[in-house]
């Protein structure tokens, strides 16, 4: 299996790659047109060899999708394609009260795939299966252990336990682990006599991009992650009136970042199923260094994909939908 790992950042891939290290110390750096991969090979305990590449990409969606395009490409043409993209880093987490959010109690059932998603009321896109704030140094904005989905994840029911965010719980905690459900693209569109409309309102593209919910249900469990949608923006919020508006318009909101729908839209141009994983470094609102807890977040980041490593081979067998075909 052949995993490529995106981040924006050298300080999130090298958190990445200290993470996967556990299982590969030796690291190789290879050339692709844009960028240097770091390239693991961990030994997993069973099943196939796996290949973990992490590229630093660049900050924002066009940067991400340009050096995840090309990544892609250079493996395809090499006969060496990923089985995976992931779109990783740090991120902003969402405190602000949702209006309107619905949160779903234990077992309570939510939408099977192809169910209008909360979030953009369109069915998930066409494209093969899918599937942060800066702070000077070009580092984005996840959950706490104990909690979990803001809102119906795309599986049968929500099951019973201590992933379940409580009705009354808004917060996704500093250093904690947030796994999207939906990557979406909260600022691609026109501004309006009446608001903000999507592209796609326009006749346009897409703003939405589903993960496959079998992955995103197993990386949650593994790592004991929020699952939500992550909003992917190009300017990052700096006012609560922002941080709202975002939350009316999309109330599952877990997270913010600057590159998941790039690497998103580079992934499905090519069959290739995604994931994005973030750790929260700070509120998404006002902005307020003296809160930000990068080093944290970074420490969050790398515990997270130590803990994914030893189930990467795995991950393969669950990047299809529930009917099991490929996505």
């Amino acid at each position: 299996m052949r995993v490529l790992i995106v981040t924006a950042v050298p300080a999130e891939r090298d958190a990445v790659v200290r993470g996967v290290g556990a299982m590969a110390p030796e690291v190789a750096e290879l050339p692709v047109p844009g960028g240097v991969i770091h390239r693991l090979s961990p030994a997993p305990p069973t099943g196939p060899p796996l290949t973990v590449d992490v590229l630093a990409a660049g900050v924002g969606p066009a940067a991400a999708a340009a050096g995840t395009a090309a990544a892609l490409s250079a493996a395809a043409v090499a006969r060496t394609p990923y089985d995976l993209a992931v779109s990783a880093g740090i991120g902003g987490g969402f405190s602000t009260p949702r209006p309107g959010a619905a949160h779903l109690a234990p077992g309570t059932s939510h939408p099977r795939p192809g169910t209008p998603h909360p979030d953009t009321g369109t069915a998930p896109s066409s494209s093969a299966a899918l599937p942060g704030p800066d702070t000077g140094t070009g580092l984005a904005h996840s959950h706490s252990p104990g909690t979990a989905p803001l809102g119906p994840p795309d599986t049968d029911t929500v099951p019973p336990g201590p992933d379940t965010v409580p009705p009354d719980t808004d917060t996704v905690p500093l250093g904690s682990i947030v796994v999207a459900d939906a990557i979406v693209a909260a600022d691609l569109g026109a501004e309006t006599p009446d608001g903000f409309t999507a592209v796609t309102d326009l006749g346009f593209g897409t703003v939405e991009h589903l993960p496959p919910a079998p992955l995103v249900a197993a990386v949650a469990e593994a790592t004991n992650a929020v699952r939500g949608t992550v909003l992917t923006v190009s300017t990052v919020t700096g006012s609560a009136e922002r941080a709202a508006e975002l939350l009316r318009r999309h109330p599952r909101a877990a997270a913010e970042a600057m590159e998941g729908f790039g690497v998103a839209e580079a992934a499905a141009a090519q069959s290739v199923p995604v994931l994005e994983v973030r750790a929260v470094s700070n509120t998404v609102g006002p902005r307020d260094r003296a809160a930000w807890r990068i080093g944290e977040a970074l420490e969050a980041l790398t515990g997270a994909f130590g803990t994914l490593a030893p189930l990467l081979p795995l991950l393969g067998t669950w990047t299809s939908d529930p009917e099991g075909t490929r996505q």
